[in-house]
């Protein structure tokens, strides 16, 4: 009798019940994992960029490429370069307005954990011969950081 009762013990022992797979350990890497994954999720919508970080950054990338377009040899006009002496820094001292300028000019598309900013700015005649340069951006806002996907202006392609 003792035999037998010995061999249903070790028979029970190495055939795992049905239980025992959807024990706490078999769902502790699932678990893991899965808490892992939520907070980075938190993490990365907790950093998005929002309008006034987008508006900041807009402002200093019009301002590097007004001063190129505007302030370059061919930009201004002769008479207006003898009267504007200090085309950079007057440039410069619009990045609050610039700035302004591409936050009213962009759509925001929001999918919590990223954002894509879609701008189009410029084309305004300032004066007869002289005119705003218009330029459209593509622009992914991830991590708490901004980055241009994609740059056009009235000249071509720009950046990719």
């Amino acid at each position: 009798m003792s035999v037998e009762s010995s061999s249903s013990e070790t028979s029970s022992r190495e055939t795992p019940s049905p239980a025992a797979s959807h024990s706490p350990r078999c769902w502790r890497p699932w678990l893991g994992w899965s808490l892992l994954l939520a907070g980075l999720a938190t993490a990365l919508a907790w950093t998005n960029p929002g309008p006034a970080e987008f508006e900041s950054f807009a402002g200093e990338r019009l301002v590097e490429l007004a001063a190129d377009e505007v302030c370059g040899e061919e930009g201004l006009p002769m008479l207006l370069r003898l009267v504007v002496r200090d085309c950079h820094g007057l440039i410069k001292s619009q990045r609050r307005a610039l700035g302004a300028l591409a936050a009213q000019a962009t759509h925001r598309y929001n999918a919590g954990l990223f954002s894509v900013y879609a701008t189009e700015v410029g084309g305004q005649e300032l004066m007869p011969g002289l005119a705003v340069p218009r330029y459209h951006a593509l622009t992914l806002g991830l991590a708490g950081q901004l980055l241009v996907l994609r740059a056009e202006s009235d000249a071509g392609v720009e950046q990719k």
